[in-house]
């Protein structure tokens, strides 16, 4: 193959990779990448909204996700979600979120994700909500999180009517 196909074939790879939607909101930090940031609608009335993202470490040492600012609600927090005995517990990750060397940390509903309290606005689909990731080694990133439909998008779980949120408001 000539130099020629071959820049162009480069180019045309380049290209492909900035137009893909996928890719668009991904961030990098030193070693770790944060991809897919992402949420979902949330009601007018909402109290609370979260984000989710995966959080992929390159380097060869471990870090952590010790923080979260959101200029969208008056706290952000780092949570868990778990069930015992077919209960729903959420909590605080008051020491962060490891994220192993060479390995990835996975915020998703239904396990680790991010929690935004006291929304000073609903979150609307088509939408974008930044927020400060601050990690242990790598340092600070802004992230763009996509918003998705009200109750759940692709990979993302939905709260069913009834169901308990983390402010204790049952849904409808």
């Amino acid at each position: 193959m000539s130099k020629f196909a071959q820049r162009g074939l480069a180019a045309l790879f380049a290209a492909a990779l900035a137009a893909s939607p996928a890719l668009a909101n991904d961030v990098k930090i030193g070693d770790l990448v944060l991809e897919h940031p992402s949420s979902r609608a949330t009601p007018p009335a909402a109290r609370t909204g979260a984000g989710y993202l995966t959080i992929r470490n390159h380097g060869a040492e471990a870090d952590r996700l010790v923080a979260v600012s959101c200029d969208c609600a008056e706290a952000s927090e780092i949570h868990e979600m778990t069930m015992e005995n077919n209960v729903m517990r959420m909590r605080q990750l008051a020491g962060g979120l490891a994220i192993p060397a060479g390995g990835s940390a996975e915020l998703k509903p239904g396990g680790y994700h991010l929690m935004f309290i006291g929304l000073k606005a609903p979150f609307v689909e088509g939408e974008m909500v930044k927020a400060t990731l601050t990690f242990e080694k790598a340092g600070q990133a802004d992230a763009m999180f996509k918003v998705g439909p009200l109750g759940g998008m692709a990979g993302h779980g939905a709260m069913k009517p009834g169901q308990t949120n983390h402010s204790g408001h049952k849904s409808n």
